[in-house]
């Protein structure tokens, strides 16, 4: 019986790919996968809001995650993992790598608000849109935000709860408000992931 409700469910979440890649402006892999509570916000006539999301295959969008483009984009490589309730914005361009790992109530803004007219509310002001670039293989860990014009590089580490809002190197351990570089991986810790699967590097010294 949990077989044939597994592969039903299976056929349920094909169908429900199936009918997003409709949508004007997304693009899902069918190996993907995509919680019934994650949302792709489109507008009334079925656009993704003006702007568009790609997601390679077998990535995982958890519960509660939203994703909206706003007139950009949002593009998640092959292998990664959205965690529960995380938001992704695409205003400038939202880039997520291959086997990155965006932990739960990560909220990552490729915009910002501009502040400097003292006659327009807050909310009326033009936007600035830079871009967010994130690497492969970075982890990034719980109820982080990552704000505009920042690029993390590949196997960089974030501290659960940190304020990224600088650039962060490849392989740099990065913790606070704001994030700041706390120390690095090793070369004889780090793992490579080849055609999906995790090779462990030997010490080159």
């Amino acid at each position: 019986m949990r077989v044939k409700r597994t592969f039903l469910a299976r056929i349920q979440h094909r169908i429900r790919v199936g009918r997003l890649n409709k949508r004007s402006g997304i693009q899902i892999d069918p190996s993907t996968y995509i919680a019934r509570s994650a949302r792709i916000q489109i507008d009334a006539d079925g656009f993704v809001l003006g702007g568009r999301v790609l997601v390679s295959e077998w990535v995982t969008i958890s519960d509660g995650v939203i994703i909206a483009p706003y007139g950009g984009s949002v593009e998640i490589g092959a292998h990664a993992y959205i965690g529960p309730y995380c938001v992704l914005y695409g205003h400038g361009g939202l880039v997520i790598g291959r086997n990155a790992m965006i932990g739960a109530h990560t909220i990552i803004v490729p915009a910002n608000h501009g502040i400097t007219r003292l006659d327009v509310p807050m909310g009326a002001q033009p936007l600035t849109k830079k871009g967010i670039a994130i690497a492969e293989d970075v982890w990034i860990g719980a109820g982080c935000k990552v704000l505009d014009g920042v690029h993390i590089g590949s196997g960089a580490v974030i501290g659960a709860g940190s304020v990224v809002t600088k650039d962060i190197g490849a392989y740099v351990i990065a913790v606070g408000v704001p994030a700041k570089v706390a120390g690095s991986r090793s070369i004889a810790s780090t793992w490579v992931k080849t055609m999906g699967k995790p090779v462990a590097t030997s010490d080159a010294s």
